[in-house]
């Protein structure tokens, strides 16, 4: 039988593109045989700028059976692939306000010895993909995580283009296309299948100790 692995994907979305990506990487993980939780950040902004993007208030109405993440997520998961668009070539603020409530568990180590990876998505080809992905895996080093990222590891990855995570150019009217969705599907096997050779890896020194 296959060792478990609970893989979270905590993600932010406005309008809904990353909200595709992150159930798209969902679904190819418990294909791989993870037991998963889909889970977003808790909206920040104020109503007055949701209001003024149909899209933003199209997407909090259709997500709102996605319970929002908490701490307990994290402890819960062997794997955790974030996902935010790109503001400024960087995260969001909303996934960024989460990941600074876990200092009390970053403190205790609690946050160490996972596997990390993300997904991001912008407007515009240079968009800030990179820099997002590259700035949030600075918090990965932080956090003592492990970093599996998809690189250039399938054949596929060479249409999409993105060494550092699964992403989409468009908004919220430029639907995920085949691309992405191959590439959400090669990062999710790929991280729940060196999640779990790590916790075998784990699981046998221990029985050798």
């Amino acid at each position: 039988m296959a060792t478990p692995v609970n893989v979270a994907v905590i993600y932010y979305s406005a309008t809904g593109t990353v909200t595709a990506l992150a159930r798209q990487i969902a679904q190819a993980a418990e294909g791989a045989g993870a037991q998963v939780r889909l889970r977003r950040a808790a909206e920040l902004a104020p109503q007055a700028a949701i209001d003024s993007n149909p899209a933003w208030g199209e997407n909090i109405a259709a997500t709102a059976d996605i319970p929002e993440v908490v701490p307990d997520d994290m402890l819960w998961a062997d794997a955790v692939i974030f996902g935010s668009p790109t503001r400024y070539g960087n995260i969001a603020s909303q996934l960024k306000q989460f990941i600074d409530t876990l200092g009390g568990l970053w403190q205790q180590g609690k946050l160490a010895d996972k596997v990390y990876s993300g997904f991001t998505a912008s407007a515009t080809k240079h968009g800030g993909q990179e820099s997002t992905l590259l700035a949030l895996y600075n918090t990965v080093h932080h956090f003592g995580g492990i970093l599996v990222a998809p690189g250039y590891t399938d054949p596929a990855k060479f249409a999409d283009g993105n060494p550092y995570g699964t992403s989409h150019v468009g908004g919220p009217d430029t639907p995920v296309d085949d691309d992405a969705r191959t590439a959400a599907r090669i990062q999710a096997e790929r991280v729940v299948k060196f999640t779990r050779a790590i916790k075998d890896g784990l699981a046998g020194s221990a029985g050798r100790g």
